[in-house]
């Protein structure tokens, strides 16, 4: 998406209700000289590429965001990386100009999509382990042969 579209999204989203191509254009304006022709053919747009849903007023339309910024960003990044000719390198060149805050954010992202057990880092499941108590094989599995080594 280009810079136009997104200083589009970002206020459809700010304003978290449907708006007019007159709305956008007036906010739009006070940072750029732009027509209201451009800014309707911006909106009419992302209605094609399926980021806004539109209704009739009148003679004009009323439109509204279909998904949140944070969906819109990971469409962006998706396709970003789907266009790269080698996405293994194109992802260690971003992971490394990520922010240590940006790092743990995506370490907690792949936490939630792969869920807590197939998540969790195998050194922190070896100290979790190492600081449980420990109990006897017998009682800890009472239907096993038990453990040869006598412990």
């Amino acid at each position: 998406m280009g810079e136009l579209e997104d200083a589009v999204m970002t206020r459809v989203w700010k304003w978290n209700r449907p708006v007019t191509v007159r709305e956008v254009l007036e906010d739009l304006q006070q940072e750029r000289s732009i027509a209201y022709t451009t800014v309707m053919t911006v909106l009419d747009n992302l209605h094609q590429k399926g980021w806004v849903r539109r209704e009739a007023e009148g003679r004009a339309y009323r439109y509204e965001a279909v998904s949140t910024r944070a969906a819109y960003a990971a469409a962006l990044m998706n396709d970003a990386w789907s266009q790269s000719d080698n996405p293994a390198a194109a992802l260690v060149a971003f992971f490394g100009m990520m922010s240590e805050e940006q790092r743990q954010a995506l370490s907690d992202a792949v936490r939630i999509v792969q869920g807590p057990e197939t998540a969790q880092a195998p050194e922190a499941a070896q100290a979790r382990e190492a600081a449980e108590p420990r109990e006897a094989p017998e009682e800890h599995n009472p239907g096993s042969a038990g453990d040869s080594s006598g412990r």
